[in-house]
């Protein structure tokens, strides 16, 4: 278990495995912020846009890839006035939920036509922007895509946008860590095995530059990706990845929702956290992680919210131990012999995982704290141990009711202190995305 606080000193104290949470003089609880491992933030502009059937070229019915090219439309019209926007909005949501740092994946660089803005990091500045003025912390991102597929197809027009060489990625990411500090991390991200060959692979990881912050890559999401990916190399994506290239804790495979038994067993003692997003993969209809082999062999997690079409901690916890509840017809599939309690285990491990992914493991947890309301009638009569799996599993209420980071109480009484001027931004940026 991690440390857990006293609402009335803020100050760390050690707890044993049996105590889960300190009760505070704000009749209440206090516990670490969680991290976010995984978000597109423009995408939380087009959530719920994308629940009307359409096909894809070759589908038959409604996939991710349908899904995907409402995303490639709605993407082509954002600028960094937008962006920054939709950002804050998103950031907004995700502290009142409880997330006080996100891992932003972030590949929308370049202008509509394909072409940098001047300057070139004007994307990447606008997320920055809008992480500090809501408060959050942000461990940017910046992506690397250059292919269209195994084939390394040149990128399709409504990729161009997304598009580096590997010397252009390289002079953005050296120009973004000139802008670390307080509240900014800025890591790498690798799109996906599809979209950046090995050979770019091997340079990028040969680089300085990449000694440094943790990495992220999109893998095995789908069951194309795997059919492809053995068609074009003879093995799996996560096998491939294990074989070429040093996986360690820096690195945070998001999704790896497709692995045989093999790859889950490699993965796990690997060292590395895989980032599950279980609200965006079951909007997606990508598959269900294997969690209880994965977990058994040590493996570690983080939460992401993704495409932002729900932003809450409590939901991807819940859904994550629900989807595994609902595949093998069992209960409190996520606690285990030394945690019994399944919410207060998962909330260990999205704990330790996400600090993991977000590249904060030397930051004290004390520099961000959720509390969570102790008058609330769904708390009402918890013992200690009681109280994380009545929040992740007891309804749907809002419980997060304040939020400290880094000595900015930016959540009071449920609603962020700059929520309704960033709200009322957005509101505007979207009536310019839709007109």
């Amino acid at each position: 278990m991690p440390n857990f606080w006293d609402g009335a000193s803020w100050r760390a104290h050690s707890c044993g495995c049996d105590a889960a949470v300190a009760e505070t003089s704000w009749h209440g609880w206090v516990i670490p912020g969680l991290v976010n491992a995984h978000s597109h933030a423009f995408q939380r502009a087009m959530a719920g846009l994308a629940e009307q059937r359409g096909t894809h070229a070759g589908d038959t019915q409604d996939s991710f890839w349908s899904w995907r090219e409402t995303m490639y439309t709605f993407a082509a019209r954002l600028d960094p006035e937008t962006l920054h926007a939709v950002a804050a909005q998103a950031y907004v949501e995700m502290l009142e939920a409880g997330y006080t740092q996100v891992c932003e994946f972030h590949y929308l660089h370049h202008a509509r036509d394909g072409k940098p803005y001047a300057p070139a990091s004007a994307m990447s500045a606008a997320l920055i922007a809008a992480a500090r003025e809501t408060g959050i912390g942000l461990t940017l991102l910046p992506t690397l895509y250059m292919s269209g597929g195994f084939d390394r197809r040149p990128l399709a027009a409504r990729q161009q946008r997304f598009a580096h060489t590997l010397d252009a990625f390289l002079d953005l990411l050296a120009e973004l860590r000139t802008l670390q500090g307080p509240g900014l991390n800025v890591g790498i991200a690798l799109h996906s095995l599809r979209a950046v060959p090995a050979e770019a692979l091997h340079e990028l990881l040969q680089s300085g530059l990449a000694a440094q912050g943790p990495l992220h890559i999109h893998i095995a999401e789908q069951t194309a990706e795997v059919d492809d990916c053995l068609a074009a190399t003879g093995q799996r994506p996560v096998a491939w990845l294990l074989d070429h290239a040093p996986l360690d804790a820096r690195w945070c495979l998001v999704h790896a929702t497709h692995m045989d038994s093999a790859e889950t067993t490699r993965l796990a003692r690997s060292g590395a956290v895989v980032a599950l997003c279980p609200s965006t993969e079951a909007n997606l209809g990508d598959g269900l992680f294997p969690l209880g082999p994965y977990l058994d062999a040590g493996g570690r997690i983080a939460i992401g919210s993704d495409s932002n079409v729900s932003i809450s901690p409590v939901e991807e916890l819940r859904w994550l131990e629900y989807g595994q509840r609902l595949a093998r017809r069992a209960r409190n599939l996520a606690a285990s012999a030394q945690q019994p309690h399944a919410g207060t285990r998962l909330v260990a491990l999205a704990l330790a995982g996400g600090r993991q992914a977000a590249g904060l493991d030397d930051t004290p947890m004390d520099a961000a704290l959720l509390h969570l309301d102790g008058a609330h009638v769904l708390l009402a009569e918890r013992r200690p141990e009681e109280v994380l799996d009545s929040w992740i599993f007891a309804g749907n209420a809002a419980l997060v009711r304040d939020v400290c980071v880094a000595g900015q109480h930016l959540v009071r009484a449920g609603r962020h202190v700059h929520g309704e001027a960033i709200a009322r931004r957005y509101r505007q940026a979207l009536a310019r995305l839709r007109a």
